[in-house]
């Protein structure tokens, strides 16, 4: 959430913002509920103070205040739940030079890496997948119905190898390797921003109150739930591989085809715990880490700036990368990268000591890889003689230069 006490004395702009990022919140029945809450809690105040002053001989005074200290505290909650409601569903601040534009298409380049290769046969990789025997979307199918697909030999052994990579990529930049859950609480996927706004996305467990995860950001900034962190260990720096699993509700057609855009998938998130004044930093660190680590897969990428449309409810400040894929003829995001402030933080409250003062921390939500990554090594990588050139930082660990046919 955005802090309420820039609501009260920013209310045009507040409305300006629900406006420019299209979400419908009655900004003036907000602060009049707030305005209302407190104005209760000061008579409460008030009451309590009384009630401590309260001779023997006063009990008609006694039970005369006890009864409008029910009600009071009544009308607080009411007030409060109807507050906390709007309140909870504004987005986040935006940064002042955020592209225009309504969906990814409104996005800006900012920069390109690498040579796009230009193959006379490009295939697909769901194609090259099958040719080679390394990706079965039929099974996957079979087993578990549309959007769910089966790594094998190679295949899997490419996948794994990518990661294991990746992994040691950020320990070696001083990040700390968690283990989670794939299971989370509405309370935390509240505390993260994706409900209310990405409902339609989760999957639930039926008569449990727990969601499958769509991404390790969800656990890992849920850990610091009501946390009072101590400012000398900031920056925390988290990775995990996690599977996520997204409904993917309403997406269809090309983009769609193969396993780019799947209900299960896996991912090596970056996520840093920072101080304001930090966050642009690792912000921009993150970003570096993902770009560098496309380099060492000899994936050709473009980085966009996000948009106002394209940009989630919880995000501030927004970048995405894209792999160029062959066999698509064009970019596609392999990962993105959000600043969100202090948005999560003050949802899960979150704090750090200064001194005296307790603090909001800012996050950073940021992929490291996905599997989509391979999806793009295999459409960009493919020889005449129809198998795939490994990339040399991942030889070693495949223990082959090539994936051949079977």
């Amino acid at each position: 959430m955005i802090d309420i006490g820039y609501v009260r004395n920013h209310p045009e702009e507040t409305k300006a913002l629900c406006r420019l990022r299209g979400f419908d919140v009655d900004v003036d029945r907000l602060i009049s509920a707030d305005a209302e809450l407190r104005r209760v809690l000061a008579r409460i105040d008030a009451i309590r103070a009384a009630r401590k002053q309260i001779g023997p001989g006063e009990r008609e005074h006694a039970r005369a205040l006890k009864a409008e200290l029910a009600a009071l505290e009544a009308e607080a909650a009411s007030l409060r739940a109807e507050r906390d409601d709007l309140w909870e569903r504004l987005p986040n601040l935006l940064a002042p030079d955020t592209p225009p534009g309504d969906s990814d298409q409104d996005n800006v380049e900012l920069y390109r890496w690498g040579e796009p290769p230009s193959p006379s046969n490009a295939k697909t990789h769901e194609v090259i997948g099958e040719e080679l025997g390394i990706l079965d979307l039929k099974r996957g199918a079979r087993v578990t119905g549309s959007g769910y697909y089966y790594w094998k030999g190679a295949g899997a052994k490419l996948v794994w190898s990518m990661f294991t990579l990746a992994t040691q990529f950020l320990l070696d930049r001083d990040f700390e390797l968690l283990y989670t859950p794939v299971v989370t609480k509405k309370h935390t996927l509240f505390g993260t921003g994706y409900l209310p706004f990405s409902q339609d996305e989760l999957y639930k467990l039926e008569g449990e109150d727990l969601y499958l995860i769509g991404t390790s950001e969800q656990t890992l900034v849920g850990a610091h739930t009501d946390d009072i962190l101590d400012e000398q260990a900031l920056p925390l720096c988290y990775t995990a591989f996690t599977p996520c699993f997204r409904t993917e509700a309403g997406a269809y057609g090309r983009k769609a085809r193969g396993a780019f855009r799947v209900h299960q998938f896996h991912k090596l998130e970056q996520i840093v715990f920072c101080e304001a004044q930090d966050s642009e930093d690792w912000h921009g660190r993150c970003q570096r880490n993902a770009e560098d680590f496309m380099r060492l897969l000899e994936l050709p990428f473009r980085v966009v700036r996000v948009c106002v449309g394209d940009l989630g409810a919880p995000g501030y400040k927004k970048y995405d990368t894209e792999a160029w894929f062959a066999g698509y003829g064009g970019y596609r995001e392999t990962h993105s990268n959000t600043n969100l402030l202090d948005y999560q933080t003050r949802r899960l409250k979150t704090r750090y000591r200064s001194g005296r003062e307790t603090k909001l921390p800012h996050t950073i939500s940021a992929t490291m890889i996905t599997d989509r990554a391979v999806l793009a090594i295999l459409e960009n990588n493919q020889q005449e003689d129809g198998s795939i050139l490994v990339p040399k930082a991942l030889q070693p660990l495949m223990g082959d230069d090539q994936i051949k046919a079977r």
